[in-house]
């Protein structure tokens, strides 16, 4: 028997509200009268602090039906809307505020009713429990849960809040052997593309002939160094997914060995997992991400210390033993749970740089970030992304030393930007200080970063030679920038003593010279170049250049130490040994790794490249402001062409890579379309050429599509840039995705036109405003076909919203590259002497993708708008050949969209 559930709603619009009283009278909220409506009652919610939000945030409690949901269907999703909700409990989806709010009080009985037919089933065994536990810290649903579950004056169990305790241990099992190189054939991997994709499948001839071509990539390599390299431009809707997840998981089960496949969208990754679930039983398939991601339990024990934790890890502790991998961001933990009780507590309870304990701590048995790296160790294939694999490229191996030979790089046309990050370096007080922080601990504040000394007392136990190489770490790392170096950038207001520190105001006042009077009364941070370097910063360069090779001595001395005890001493006990071979890891990749890199950076200060001359590397100085005040100085390192390195260290060493995007090339000309995919891609490195292939996408774009160029409106203008995407918006009636080349013009707009969207039944949600991850606002939008969504670059690439919840693209401006100094010199230097079509490279790219979200399957129709009247004709090659380009008036485009919208 369920106890009865609050017949009290609130659903809260732009601009508008209404209230469902215990009357059962549907009632508009009256502004700043939210309080006094309710009194002392509670109301229904879904997705509270957007609702509060909305209202102007009274001090007013809600119920969130989301709660609920998490409580009752742990490690499961849905649109937070009360039409997503309704979906999901297969209700009709209410369509206006006051629908809403007499549908919610039936949705908290319904969940309720499920929670208790589920009463008895092993998952809910601990679950009254904890309900309780949570109740006694002020959980609201509390009382209802426990009646559902039979079980009002059940005791607060906090055994129930102990996951380690709950959650399976993992179990190491032998190395995986070498694999062997036998091949695939185009006539093999056509027939397990055919398996995939079933009886009665849509007839895609350009998708069996890219699985056909893409086969030469897991052919055996013939010449040491020389890969066999497959570059693929696959047209949107070609199916390049299956077509590759084909010969890839013949050649994995063929040759026991693994493929991994890497992205570089969170979205994409989860795509991927979903298309591989047709892939044959048997086939292990894991999912990759670096280890930030993941829940750490020793963070999690930790947080529980706070008792207003209590509720947030109460469903954390439903969700984790009901996860695939307890991935929290971007995983089956909902996006809008960050959102409920702030992205801070998933950032406290997650695996942090740099402090794991590995065996040392006690829940290393149960560690579910072991458990996802064992799990990838043992699979065939791998779904990664790129910056963990070129980080992997970076370390040598990840978690161990193994190290793929086969590739598939989807969404390639990053690969350039990915290796970018991976390949660069920063020299910040930020980054010092981070290092000085894992080397000595806290200094003071409370937290868990012991620092080295204390991680390792018991590897030093007895030790002499470790205790005289820690305490000359330990003196040496005083010389990295102490807590709140921030606040002594100013040379007036601290000595020069420490080095690092000495060097940072060194260059704050290079910066603040150089800098332009609006950049130095702005707000926030603005850039400079390094060179000409002041002459009164090398002297502190030399000096600092000392004091990290004073550093760089005594870990090195200590990671060859411990090296040589795992060597001679055979009696150690395994969970010590592993705990030293993670040390000799984590001393090398967090320490001396990055205190060479910074050296090299300062020790090359004298002898730079002449004006004109190609550098090898692009330095520049950022310097960071927070409202106004001087926080930080970074010196950023940049390859001037990052494949280079992603050439040298993934390319050469693997045995085949298939690179492939739906936007690889540009141009016209066909070669110099294939040479820019080979620059982009780092393939124009290598010895022996790539292979070559493309398939057109097989939509008839004149037929499903319009580009619209609006030529009477200015972008600069707020007023008429909103005024222009709320008419476009309403022209099609939602389903329209706004592309923003910057947040705050993003902001601006969303501020004016939603609540007067919403009156017209079109709810607009936004990245950056909404405050929920990208996957869950791609969640609502592509559930609700009648909203409406607000996005950046993110938005751009790797979103696959299929049918009528997407038919209308709008990009605010031609998105020109940013020009910042690391631009300005690749485009002198990488443009081959035209920088002009350097630059358009990239725009037609970025078109390219932004229009590619339009059509997703053979059916869909939409219209590409861009709000640009100055935008040059030579950049519409970025759109497919026969697609009809219009310019035209805003009425005239709300007009003609309307028009093609109804066929």
């Amino acid at each position: 028997m369920t106890m009865s559930a609050p017949q009290i709603s609130l659903v809260a619009g732009h601009g508008r509200a209404v209230l469902l009283g215990a009357d059962g009278v549907v009632a508009p909220v009256r502004a700043g009268a939210v309080a006094r409506q309710l009194g002392a009652a509670r109301a229904l919610a879904v997705h509270a602090p957007a609702t509060l939000r909305r209202l102007g945030n009274p001090a007013i409690e809600l119920l969130d039906l989301l709660e609920l949901f998490a409580f009752v269907y742990p490690a499961q999703s849905l649109a937070p809307t009360p039409a997503g909700l309704a979906r999901f409990l297969e209700l009709p989806a209410p369509e206006s505020l006051e629908s809403a709010a007499l549908a919610l009080p039936e949705m908290a009985v319904l969940l309720l009713a499920r929670l208790a037919a589920a009463k008895d089933t092993p998952q809910n065994r601990d679950a009254a429990g904890l309900a309780a536990r949570m109740g006694a810290q002020g959980w609201g649903w509390a009382p209802f849960v426990l009646h559902a579950l039979g079980q009002p004056a059940a005791r607060a169990d906090g055994m129930a809040l102990r996951l380690w305790k709950r959650l399976p241990k993992w179990e190491d099992e032998a190395p995986r052997p070498p694999p062997s190189a036998y091949p695939v054939t185009s006539a093999e991997a056509r027939t397990r593309l055919a398996e995939l994709l079933g009886e009665g499948a849509e007839q895609r001839p350009a998708q069996g002939d890219f699985c056909s071509a893409v086969t030469e990539a897991f052919a055996p390599r013939a010449i040491e160094g020389q890969p066999n390299v497959v570059l693929a431009e696959a047209g949107t809707g070609v199916g390049k997914t299956l077509g590759y997840l084909a010969p890839a998981s013949l050649w994995a089960a063929r040759n026991r060995g693994a493929v991994w496949i890497s992205t570089y969208t969170r979205h994409l990754q989860r795509q991927i997992e979903q298309e591989a679930a047709r892939l044959p039983k048997g086939t292990q398939v894991a999912l990759r991400k670096g280890r930030e991601n993941y829940l750490c339990l020793l963070n999690y024990e930790d947080a529980l210390a706070a008792e207003r934790n209590t509720v947030p890890l109460g469903l954390v502790a439903r969700w984790a033993p009901a996860s695939a991998d307890g991935d929290l961001f971007g995983g089956d933990l909902p996006g809008w749970f960050a959102e409920l009780f702030g992205g801070a507590l998933l950032a406290q309870i997650a695996d942090r740089r740099g402090e794991c304990i590995h065996a040392a701590c006690p829940h290393f048995s149960t560690c579910v970030i072991e458990h996802v790296v064992r799990n990838a160790r043992a699979a065939d294939l791998v779904i990664a992304n790129h910056a963990l694999v070129m980080a992997q490229a970076v370390w040598g191996g990840l978690d161990d030393d193994y190290v793929p030979t086969r590739y598939v790089f989807d969404e390639g046309h990053h690969i350039f930007d990915a290796a970018d990050s991976a390949f660069s370096v920063e020299l910040s007080g930020t980054a010092m200080n981070e290092l000085r922080r894992w080397l000595l601990g806290a200094e003071g504040t409370r937290s868990r970063a012991k620092g080295l000394t204390r991680r390792i007392e018991d590897i030093a136990a007895g030790d002499d030679v470790v205790a005289r190489q820690l305490a000359q770490i330990i003196e040496a790392a005083k010389s990295l920038p102490a807590p709140m170096f921030g606040m002594r950038l100013d040379p007036e207001l601290a000595p020069d003593k420490n080095p690092a520190e000495a060097w940072l105001r060194a260059l704050r006042a290079q910066a603040r010279a150089r800098a332009k009077e609006a950049e130095l009364n702005g707000a926030s941070g603005f850039e400079t170049d390094l060179h000409p370097l002041d002459p009164e910063s090398l002297p502190l360069a030399r000096k600092l250049s000392l004091a990290f090779e004073a550093l760089t001595q005594p870990l090195g001395a200590l990671r060859a130490h411990l090296a040589e005890r795992l060597e001679l001493e055979a009696e150690l006990e395994e969970s010590l040994r592993s705990r030293m071979e993670a040390l000799i890891r984590g001393l090398q990749r967090r320490a001396i790794d990055p205190l060479r890199s910074w050296r090299r950076i300062l020790e090359g200060l004298e002898t730079k490249a002449a004006p004109g001359e190609r550098p090898a590397r692009v330095e520049f100085l950022r310097l960071e402001r927070e409202a106004g005040t001087d926080r930080d100085i970074a010196l950023f390192s940049h390859m001037l062409d990052p494949t280079e390195a992603f050439t040298q260290s993934i390319a050469l060493p693997a045995h085949g890579l298939l690179i492939t995007s739906a936007t690889l090339r540009d141009g016209t000309d066909v070669e110099e379309a294939w040479e820019t995919a080979e620059a982009r891609t780092g393939a124009s490195h290598l010895a022996a050429p790539a292979i070559r292939a493309a398939f057109e996408s097989p939509f008839d774009y004149a037929e499903a599509t319009r580009i619209v160029l609006v030529s009477d409106v200015n972008t600069q203008e707020i007023g008429q840039l909103a005024g222009a995407y709320e008419a476009l918006f309403r022209a099609s009636g939602g389903g329209g995705l706004g592309l923003f080349t910057a947040i705050s013009r993003l902001r601006a707009v969303q501020a004016r036109i939603a609540p007067r969207l919403e009156e017209h039944g079109i709810p607009l949600y936004a990245q950056h405003v909404d405050a929920m991850d990208n996957a869950t606002l791609i969640d609502i939008f592509r559930a609700e076909e009648h909203s409406c969504l607000l996005g950046t670059d993110a938005m751009r690439d790797g979103v696959d919203i299929p049918g009528n919840a997407l038919r209308l693209v709008v990009f605010e401006r031609t998105p020109w590259p940013r020009p910042d100094i690391l631009h300005r010199t690749r485009r002198i230097h990488l443009s081959h002497g035209n920088p002009r079509d350097y630059d358009d490279a990239i725009v037609r790219l970025r078109l390219r993708q932004a229009f590619g979200r339009l059509i997703r399957r053979a059916s869909d129709r939409g219209v590409f708008v861009l709000l640009d009247p100055r935008v040059p004709s030579r950049l519409f090659s970025a759109f497919p050949e026969n697609c009809r380009i219009i310019r035209s008036s805003l009425a005239e485009a709300v007009s003609g969209i309307k028009n093609f919208l109804a066929g």
